[in-house]
């Protein structure tokens, strides 16, 4: 049998024990005909097919994000970005310029200014913004700002207005309204109460969620992603089967589902696993806490210098449990945020009891693979139980080095059990990496180099790194987001690795990541993405 496509003179990792490295691949059809050395696999090329030389460039599996909100990351691409504000009046002004520009349009009287990213730990302060403080901005169109996290909102006055917040309004159940010490709302609204206000913001169309996403996929070949794993709800999942339909959808994805359509899934028979190698279903998505940035992830103990704050479950362990046992026993597996040691440690409590009905049904659901999103911190006495119940650790590296200086100010020595990449990975837990974007970067690379020097791009906090003992190698970090990603999806027959009858998606880099320093990771350049066979991003033509 011939190939259409064969790449010669590579550096292949290929992530297959039986064949760990090659210098060339064979593909046929969108999957991988064969892999070994140049004169063989050159040899295997048909007419009219298509040879390229790699000129010694790195190529590994194609990177695959476990975490990613791809709707919102979509459309924030196209709202004012406050990430990496340092000061108010930095974000302000950010904001006020966005707002001119975008105001200076034609809009309608239901317009929202919208964005994200702002981060108030970032601006020498511990303080929250306030409503008062986006009025002299405007006054008269709605604002609404979500944090860093996507955990908390800053809105104006007329967004309070809107949504009828006032002194009595009550706080709703798994969300707060902050207010000052006379009772009166800020502008600042964590967790579920942040619905009170987003309720009322018109959403996006379908084609313009279609649209923006058009875009967004260019964007992630060019940073060199091959797959998805989404977090987002029913207009995500409505705009990717558009994409699919139209034969345009380009990255591989795995789409999670919303615990508030939970009873819609099981009431129309959907499994984990439905679907095929374009876009399948995932998990049921449950929020158990909050986050970090906000400091509502919850906690065991207190946070440092807040002696009352405790953090919020969104999501009481009893509600969950009956979430997770119906999920589970129709075939649809777990996928549950929890960030805080509390929520970590409830979230795999509810996991022992699902692993334990599982097991006496004998039905083969104790094959589903549940996995907890973030795994933030853990209590000691919780490290090893994600690989003991056979959970999926689906974290994101560069969430280690952004919060890292937050960790240190609220959760004190406690820092010691977070983010602990190679405690987990010791333990025998699959570790399976995204980015969290819009929260993060979605690029990988960066994810790569967090989990690999555990420092910043500037080099804080120093040449060791924060907690340096927490470092994987680069192997490791590459396995996460490969096959770790692969089995997260119960996708390990078909992707993660450079395998004979394997999707051909691979990750093509200027420099061999395997052998160079750790420091100069961040100056690598993807230099091509293959999907299904097919080069979707070369870098200034240096291919070929």
């Amino acid at each position: 049998m011939s190939a259409n496509l064969v790449l010669t003179n590579g550096r292949f990792y290929t992530l297959d024990p039986q064949q760990p490295t090659a210098t060339a691949v064979a593909i046929r059809d969108g999957k991988i005909l064969a892999v070994g050395i140049d004169a063989d696999i050159k040899a295997l090329l048909g007419s009219g097919g298509e040879w390229v030389d790699l000129n010694g460039r790195c190529v590994t599996p194609g990177l695959v994000d476990s975490h990613v909100h791809f709707e919102n990351f979509a459309i924030f691409r196209r709202r004012v970005d406050l990430d990496g504000a340092n000061s108010l009046e930095a974000a302000l002004d950010r904001l006020a310029a966005y707002a001119a520009k975008q105001l200076a349009r034609p809009h309608d009287e239901n317009y929202w200014l919208q964005g994200r990213g702002w981060q108030q730990d970032q601006w020498g302060r511990q303080a929250f913004p306030t409503a008062a403080d986006l009025d002299k901005i405007n006054a008269h169109v709605p604002i609404c700002l979500k944090h860093k996290s996507g955990h908390a909102a800053w809105v104006n006055s007329r967004a309070l207005q809107i949504a009828g917040i006032n002194d009595n309004t009550p706080d709703t159940a798994g969300g707060q309204i902050q207010r000052d010490s006379a009772g009166h709302a800020t502008g600042i609204l964590f967790e579920d109460a942040m619905e009170l206000v987003t309720d009322h913001i018109p959403p996006e169309t379908v084609p313009e969620i279609v649209d923006a996403m058009r875009d967004a996929q260019q964007y992630c070949w060019q940073v060199g992603l091959t797959g998805i794993h989404d977090f987002d709800g029913r207009s995500c999942f409505l705009a990717l089967q558009s994409l699919h339909a139209n034969r345009e959808l380009g990255l591989r994805f795995v789409k999670n589902i919303p615990v508030k359509l939970l009873e819609n899934a099981v009431g129309v028979g959907l499994r984990s696993g439905f679907g095929d190698e374009w876009l399948r279903i995932g998990g049921i998505k449950i929020f158990a806490d909050g986050a970090l940035g906000p400091r509502t992830a919850a906690m065991v103990a207190s946070y440092d210098q807040e002696p009352d704050n405790l953090g919020i479950m969104v999501t009481d362990k009893e509600e969950m449990q009956l979430k997770a046992s119906l999920a589970s026993a129709n075939g649809l597996s777990l996928t549950v945020h929890a960030i805080g040691d509390r929520a970590n440690h409830d979230v795999l409590d509810v996991y022992a009891q699902v692993r334990a009905e599982e097991k006496a049904r004998a039905d083969g659901s104790h094959h589903l693979r549940h996995r907890i999103e973030h795994v933030q911190i853990l209590h000691p006495t919780d490290l090893l139980r994600l690989a003991e119940l056979n959970v999926i650790a689906s974290v994101q590296p560069t969430h280690a080095t952004s919060d890292m200086f937050m960790v240190d100010r609220y959760w004190g020595e406690r820092g010691q059990y977070s983010y602990a990449f190679r405690t987990l990975a010791n333990s025998g837990a699959t570790l399976s990496f995204g980015s969290d974007a819009p929260i993060e970067k979605i690029d990988p690379l960066p994810g790569i180099h967090a989990a690999v020097t555990r420092r910043r791009a500037d080099g804080s906090p120093g040449e060791a790194g924060w907690y340096p003992e927490q470092k994987l190698s680069v192997a490791e970090a590459v396995y996460a987001f490969t096959m770790g990603t692969a089995v997260a999806g119960s996708q390990e027959q078909r992707f993660g690795s450079i395998t004979v009858g394997k999707c051909a998606d691979l990750t093509i880099f200027d420099q061999d990541i395997f052998t160079m320093p750790a420091d100069e990771l961040l100056d690598v350049n993807v230099a091509g993405t293959i999907v299904n066979g097919e080069f979707k991003y070369t870098f200034k033509s240096t291919i070929g």
